[in-house]
């Protein structure tokens, strides 16, 4: 119908009819894609990029992980000591600098870079396992309460002692979309959460190396 009618118009040489200009108004489509992919973007581009933050960050988490068990075999097995005079001797910015190295495809600390607030180590040797904490310590009771390094220590133990290795670091959140649901670090004023607390621990009897 739009069709003829324009062909009429043409012939005519008349102006179109206000119901036919109408009709030919809502049956266009120029632009309409554009219109639409404007709409649809934005959300469209925060869920990829959330799907994606919480992909690095959960990578993260399991790399942290894998760092700590490094370092614990190592401490375990006597390849790395602590006060021994041995070569393997390694104080505790040594021992951060290694653990450093091992995240470092994903992950940027140094050794000497202990006052970032963004990694935090503790190892430290107990009497019995029954000893070793099994709860993050927090400034408050509060669930999301920022963590209390009042404990941490770098004190590993020798052969055939019973040891603890926990890694904290602050993972920072950045697509908004994402910070509700995976921080666990919640700011006491009310500001914007920024971080997910990674935390990785291993418990461990030292072997009875020479």
């Amino acid at each position: 119908m739009l069709q003829i009618a324009d062909h009429h118009d043409r012939q005519t040489g008349k102006a179109p009819s206000g119901r036919f200009a109408l009709r030919r108004l809502l049956g266009a489509r120029d632009g309409a894609a554009a219109i639409e992919f404007a709409i649809l973007a934005i959300p469209y581009f925060l869920i990829v990029f959330a799907i994606i933050e919480t992909f690095v960050a959960y990578t993260a988490e399991q790399l942290v992980s894998n760092a700590v068990e490094k370092l614990s075999r190592d401490l375990r097995t006597g390849r790395i000591t602590y006060g021994l005079n041995r070569a393997t001797d390694k104080s505790a910015a040594q021992f951060r600098q290694l653990f450093c190295d091992e995240v470092s495809i994903l992950i940027h600390c140094t050794g000497e870079d202990t006052g970032s607030g963004l990694l935090y180590l503790d190892v430290r040797s107990f009497d019995s396992f029954a000893d070793i904490p099994t709860t993050i310590p927090r400034q408050s009771t509060d669930l999301y309460a920022d963590i209390d390094t009042s404990s941490f220590r770098y004190a590993p133990g020798g052969a055939k002692t019973i040891n603890m290795v926990r890694a904290y670091y602050r993972w920072q959140v950045i697509t908004d979309l994402v910070r509700p649901y995976i921080t666990n670090i919640r700011p006491a004023d009310g500001s914007l959460p920024t971080d997910f607390l990674i935390v990785a621990t291993s418990a461990f009897q030292n072997e009875d190396y020479p």
